[in-house]
């Protein structure tokens, strides 16, 4: 066998482990079509190189990661894991449009592997990162990372959780998702007390405790966890809609809107109309601010909002009047 079919080898085996908690050695041979022997020497071959993998022997046995006492060769050095560590936790912490999983994912698997030492000089320069939202609750990103893992392994885990009307209640559930919604991160999970699945704020959430008891997935009743809580906010939170039609072919809307472009439909082949919210009415005039200098459009919705909007509109109208 060439070198190169076993260096590939042996990164398949090291992802593998990194992107789930613990695998039975079964398992692994499987996946990567060898036998139990050559695992094991794949197994060495990384601990050779400074990844730290626990091993049990048995039925019930396997392998896992480990955080070492120095950073495995990542080709980085420690002030470029530091700075990796910091960026993608602010990532996390802003609610960044698709990309909020993958940023939890790669967060996971970097704090999984630092080193304590490395770990607190993280913990104390993120610290002194600003949010963007200074009015929306901080997040802790030592939590936002275990969650990510929970969800990932399918661990059921336990904690205090503080609603909005200010009921306090310990829950135990089996994590599904975590989705960035309305400038807040939601943890979408099956509640087992209550029988039914939840959507829980994740600042709300205290007292965070891993069980290590794993369990099947249960199928969402939605098209996906987004879907689910954009479903859930809105109910809680009376979110006020409105359509805008813009005279802008939809190819240059999506283009110009990215991500935020969701929802949109081709009206024609010069318009677009795009479906916008907000917890009130103010919260409109933020989305509409963000149409292109230039571009005509015209907002429908309830006799209410828009007349909100006209009057909005000219109050702004008169105070920018000389």
């Amino acid at each position: 066998m060439s070198e190169s079919t076993t260096t590939s080898r042996v990164l398949s085996l090291l992802n593998l482990l990194q992107t789930h908690r613990h695998w039975s050695g079964t398992e692994l041979a499987q996946r990567l079509g060898i036998t139990g022997r050559t695992l094991r020497r794949d197994v060495e071959r990384l601990r050779e190189l400074g990844y730290r993998i626990e091993s049990a022997p048995g039925t019930h046995g396997g392998y896992r990661l480990e955080a070492g006492a120095s950073i495995p060769p990542l080709l980085l050095t420690d002030d470029e894991a530091v700075t990796m560590a910091i960026g993608l936790r602010v990532a996390a912490t802003q609610g960044l449009a698709d990309g909020a999983l993958t940023t939890l994912t790669a967060l996971a698997k970097l704090e999984q592997v630092l080193p304590a030492a490395l770990r607190s000089r993280v913990n104390a320069l993120a610290g002194h990162v600003q949010p963007v939202h200074p009015d929306v609750p901080a997040v802790t990103p030592e939590v936002l990372g275990k969650l990510a893992l929970a969800c990932r392994d399918r661990e059921r885990i336990r904690f205090h959780y503080v609603a909005a009307n200010g009921a306090e209640t310990d829950r135990v559930v089996e994590p599904h998702s975590l989705v960035a919604a309305q400038r807040y991160w939601f943890l979408v999970a099956w509640d087992l007390h209550r029988e039914a699945w939840r959507t829980f704020r994740v600042d709300r959430l205290e007292k965070f405790f891993a069980t290590r008891v794993q369990f099947e997935p249960r199928e969402l009743p939605a098209g996906d966890a987004a879907e689910f809580v954009a479903a859930a906010v809105s109910s809680l939170l009376g979110t006020v809609t409105a359509e805008v039609v813009m005279d802008l072919p939809i190819e240059r809307m999506r283009e110009y809107f990215g991500p935020w472009a969701k929802g949109a439909r081709s009206v024609g082949a010069f318009k677009t109309a795009w479906p916008i919210e907000g917890r009130s009415p103010h919260e409109l005039i933020s989305s509409l601010a963000w149409i292109p200098e230039g571009v005509q459009y015209e907002v429908r919705g309830d006799a209410a909002t828009t007349a909100f909007l006209r009057e909005a509109a000219e109050r702004m109208l008169n105070a920018t009047r000389n």
